[in-house]
């Protein structure tokens, strides 16, 4: 949190409109200077029991018929975060036409692997049964997250037990899409991060490179270009997993942006900073092409996009039309299972 204050207070300096708000804490800082006049916010629904468990919903203000969902995780090191810090995703994404849901999770030192996973699979189902009544059409399902909500989002498009708690599938997913995620961090060197994957018995399966099969939903993968972040190597993490998915024949778009290190990198998606990096067109584009949306682009479009990083890009991922490719999940209660 000290980098992520230090890196996004000294660009917030350089916006006038932000001198004001010095004071505050960055992402309070992000958050008011994003304008939320296309959303509408349903906060604080509950998708289990316990009082991390809940999540806040943006919708577009206008629409013409149900819309693509997006459950967003935050990042924190698996120790700290609020789903109110980042309002600014939300409002990014229903800005553009999407059903965002900015869940909380339980922590450490509370829970710990996999518990924290529990929690996420939770709220993705709460997203499949519920989001139809947001406006949403759960047919068109994403997962997303920065960092440890990458770590997140990665887990559960990749292992099929976390969803199959729920009467669901990875493949329920269109799409998930992780921002400088750790995928691959085995020996873990970060001392906070140690005890949430009880280090140094830390079972390899904690790991999503573990878990890449032939029925990996499609992915992007976005992170700064090597050497810009210091928290999370993106050679091996945002890297490695492409590499991994497309020995398997899966549809993966990575991309590497070079004016944001790990903090900025998910702040790009607030209007303020979007000149740093397109992290909010490139996501569109990808969310577009794999949802079968009326306002999806080419599959043709998404490398174009990419190309303007001059860093490498996966293959072109086809659109779908509603029904085809990936079935609509079953809607299962979300809360069929305890309480983890």
């Amino acid at each position: 949190m000290t980098i992520l204050r230090t890196t996004l207070l000294g660009l917030l300096a350089a916006i006038p409109l932000a001198a004001g708000l010095a004071a505050c804490s960055p992402l309070t800082a992000i958050n008011a200077l994003s304008s939320g006049s296309t959303s509408h916010v349903t906060r604080g629904l509950a998708y289990g029991p316990l009082p991390r468990q809940k999540l806040d919903v943006y919708a577009p203000k206008t629409r013409t018929g149900p819309v693509p969902v997006v459950v967003f995780f935050y990042g924190g090191n698996w120790t700290t975060g609020e789903r109110a810090d980042y309002a600014f995703v939300g409002h990014a994404l229903a800005a553009r036409g999407y059903l965002a849901v900015i869940a909380d999770y339980r922590l450490y030192p509370d829970v710990h692997y996999p518990e924290i996973l529990q929690d996420a699979a939770r709220a993705v189902a709460w997203a499949a049964m519920e989001s139809s009544r947001h406006g949403g059409d759960p047919t068109r399902l994403f997962v997303m997250g920065h960092s440890a909500g990458a770590y997140n989002a990665a887990m559960l498009a990749l292992d099929a037990s976390l969803l199959a708690r729920h009467g669901m599938r990875p493949h329920d997913l269109r799409g998930w899409i992780g921002l400088a995620g750790p995928y691959d961090f085995l020996p873990i060197e970060n001392t906070i991060t140690r005890p949430v994957f009880f280090y140094p018995d830390t079972p390899a399966a904690s790991q999503p490179i573990h878990h890449v099969t032939a029925d990996a939903p499609p992915a992007l993968l976005i992170a700064p270009k090597p050497g810009k972040d210091k928290l999370v190597d993106p050679q091996r993490n945002t890297g490695g997993l492409a590499s991994a998915l497309r020995a398997l024949h899966r549809s993966v778009t990575e991309t590497y942006f070079d004016h944001v290190g790990h903090a900025t990198l998910v702040a790009t998606l607030a209007a303020p900073l979007r000149r740093l990096a397109p992290t909010l067109d490139t996501v569109s584009a990808f969310i577009d092409a794999n949802s079968g949306a009326g306002n999806a682009v080419s599959s043709a479009v998404l490398p174009a996009v990419l190309s303007d990083t001059g860093s490498p890009a996966g293959p072109a991922l086809p659109p779908r039309s509603p029904g085809s490719g990936t079935p609509a999940p079953e809607l299962h209660a979300y809360d069929k299972t305890p309480a983890p």
